[in-house]
């Protein structure tokens, strides 16, 4: 038995019995020192070789981990995301923060496709770049790999990137399980969290990407309730196996990820990356009889499971396919759908005449996010002013933040164009402690954001060029929010941006001048103070212990009535829209909800109708609203189109800690619009009786 006989005789025999009588039996084959072979990653020397020797990337080339030569088991081939592939010189997308901006399921699913082909072209087999931590402060210093504050956002696209890159053959990791959105403290925090809270709030998207057939899951550093992510047997075992029906394989975050080799391989992570470090200790565990053989035979079972589904299924793609002109097309696509215009005076669009002067600090500099592991090598990055001037016939700039050099610059200029906002010396990866205790956060170094708001030099320059008469548009740089309240009434206009990929600077003139309709919404709140948002902790607010309550982001101004500077789901338009006639149908499984849209204005677009629910009369305390649909809606000028969302029940039920159970509630308001704020004008309820299900619809 070797691993082609395997996958034959499970090709000829899709069954789950089959599989694992096949994996048994290439198991059973396996001496004791090549199963502990593969429960560790080979990624160290690959690694130096490219960063020490060529000053390339970490993950160049794939990095390795398993397999068994004699028995042609392969390895692990690792590529880390998300913003596309990690190694060589790849196609840098925008952000996931931006792609969630685009509510668009579909469009995720192509960026799957077009991560999986460079993948595959360049040697790798797994992509762990599904991060789907949840945003509850824009602090965190790792937002922009995320899609944002919703579980269910989160989840949605998450699962859509898990689905799309595994119908390839490549092995999806959603990652970091679990809690892990504060990054300078990411080795040393524990996070205490309530089980309600942890179930719906903290671990839904999980659920879902487990559910859409997720084959490997990244364990994070932190701590939950006490016990390391990679040793918590309630984490890996209780939820993720025996809830959930995991039946892929655990690895740990790169190299700090396991504390104790013991722990973890009875808890059940399989993998420890990217070198062996703790699991060298693994043989010398079996003979003290603090492991036995079933630790080792279990991990084994799961890699090789997942390895015979996989990796066999991957069908060779050309080099060529890698950085293509069709794969930069989508990436413009993306970053075009995910921008938000959060405010507009009425400037915008710009008519191609009119006379720009581009300047901030990334008129004319690369600015496409983390310069920790997510970070894309891309060649020939469009910056603001290159895409500008392709578009526009009178484009001048003054790259940085001194005031008498833009004011020079634009001594001639209608509108001036502010890049302004974060790059990665103060918001990404935090590796400037590689894993130990830092006492003062060193300056430049990515991590958690010290401040929302935008430097001094920019808020003055902001204010300067408004006083000097001209027009100003303020492009926002970022992963996440900014406070804007004290230079947005200078603002004519403020587009988010985000880090928005190889193809950032083009997009962003196709919508200034109008070539595009900004349809882009947020997937997170921005508030008008730092205080609204919950509390943050960092280097050196010992001791390092945080409590992540129930409320975040909307949820939480919803609950204290606080009113954000702008709502999650909001982004404006070129146009106008209408959405009304809400009607809801219970379907069985789902409840249809259904509106027509009109768009009333004289340029085509698309809106994002967007689905809350909120609970009534519950006995415990519920959330006024939680998303629960959306839709990507296409409208010519005038024209209207019926559509309906269907909301999973599922998706509609609460956790009852007492008896672990997900409950649905007797009755539920619905609410549709295009921001969370906005749909709360439109409403209807739907309720629910009895075992068998008695519905009404009112």
């Amino acid at each position: 038995m070797n691993f082609e006989a395997a996958v034959k005789n499970y090709n000829n025999n899709k069954t789950k019995e089959n599989l694992a009588q096949q994996v048994d039996a290439l198991v059973a084959e396996m001496t004791l020192k090549e199963k502990i072979y593969m429960l560790a990653g080979r990624g160290l020397l690959v690694s130096l070789k490219h960063i020490i020797l060529q000053g390339r990337a970490y993950n160049y080339e794939p990095l390795p981990a398993g397999g068994c030569k004699r028995l042609g088991i392969p390895p692990v081939l690792f590529t880390d995301g998300p913003r596309g592939v990690v190694m060589g010189n790849s196609t840098c997308l925008p952000v996931s923060m931006c792609r969630a901006s685009a509510f668009d399921d579909d469009l995720e699913y192509r960026v799957g496709k077009l991560i999986a082909d460079e993948a595959i072209a360049q040697g790798a087999n797994y992509f762990a770049g599904v991060c789907i931590n949840l945003v509850r402060n824009p602090r965190w210093g790792r937002s922009q790999e995320s899609y944002g504050e919703d579980p269910f956002l989160l989840g949605r696209m998450g699962a859509t990137l898990t689905r799309s890159v595994q119908e390839d053959g490549l092995i999806a990791c959603p990652k970091h399980y679990a809690l892990n959105s504060i990054e300078d403290l990411r080795f040393h925090i524990n996070v205490s969290v309530d089980d309600r809270t942890l179930h719906e709030v903290y671990l839904p998207h999980f659920k879902k990407c487990v559910k859409a057939g997720a084959l490997s899951i990244m364990g994070a550093y932190n701590r939950v309730n006490d016990f390391y992510c990679c040793e918590n047997q309630k984490l890996l075992n209780d939820i993720l196996r025996n809830r959930w029906g995991f039946d892929g394989f655990v690895i740990s975050d790169f190299i700090w990820g396991v504390y104790d080799a013991e722990h973890s391989l009875r808890a059940g992570c399989d993998i420890e990356m990217m070198f062996t470090n703790k699991y060298k200790k693994i043989s010398r565990m079996l003979k003290d009889g603090r492991l036995n053989i079933t630790h080792i035979d279990r991990a084994v079972k799961n890699i090789v499971s997942v390895l015979i589904r996989t990796v066999p299924n991957i069908k060779p793609r050309s080099k060529s396919v890698v950085a293509s002109q069709k794969h930069r097309e989508l990436a413009r696509e993306v970053a075009e759908k995910g921008m938000v215009l959060l405010q507009n005076s009425g400037i915008l669009p710009l008519n191609k005449d009119t006379t720009i002067t581009v300047t901030g600090d990334y008129a004319d500099k690369e600015n496409i996010g983390d310069h920790g592991s997510s970070r894309v090598y891309s060649k020939g990055v469009i910056t603001p002013y290159a895409g500008l001037k392709k578009l526009f016939e009178r484009v001048s700039f003054a790259q940085g933040t001194d005031v008498n050099k833009a004011l020079e610059a634009s001594k001639d200029s209608d509108v001036v164009v502010i890049c302004a906002g974060s790059n990665s010396n103060w918001e990404g990866e935090f590796v400037a402690h590689v894993g130990f205790q830092t006492k003062v956060k060193p300056k430049n170094s990515g991590g958690d954001r010290v401040s929302l708001r935008l430097s001094s030099k920019e808020m003055v320059l902001i204010k300067a060029m408004k006083e000097a008469g001209k027009k100003v548009v303020v492009v926002l740089f970022s992963g996440c929010a900014f406070i804007v309240e004290e230079w947005k009434q200078y603002a004519d206009a403020i587009i988010m941006n985000y880090y928005s990929g190889v193809e950032g600077g083009s997009a962003l003139a196709n919508i200034l001048c109008g070539e595009v309709n900004p349809s882009g919404k947020l997937p997170f709140t921005v508030a008008k103070d730092d205080a609204d948002y919950p509390v943050f902790l960092e280097i050196g607010q010992k001791p390092y212990e945080i409590e992540y309550g129930y409320y975040h982001g909307y949820t939480l101004f919803d609950k204290k009535d606080i009113q954000p500077a702008f709502p999650f789901g909001f982004g404006l338009s070129y146009t106008k829209f209408t959405i009304d006639h809400l009607n809801a149908v219970d379907e069985g499984d789902t409840v249809r909800v259904s509106v027509i849209v009109k768009n009333t204005g004289d340029r085509d677009g698309a809106e994002i109708v967007q689905v809350y629910a909120g609970s009534n009369g519950a006995d415990q305390d519920r959330p006024v609203k939680l998303l629960k649909g959306y839709q990507r809606v296409e409208l010519k000028a005038g024209e209207t189109k019926n559509i309906s969302i269907f909301v999973d029940k599922d998706d509609l039920k609460f956790y009852d800690a007492h008896t672990a159970q997900w409950v649905l509630d007797k009755v539920y308001t619905l609410y549709v619009g295009n921001s969370s704020q906005d749909a709360m004008k439109q409403k209807t309820q739907v309720a629910f009786w009895g075992s068998l299900g008695n519905r009404r619809i009112s």
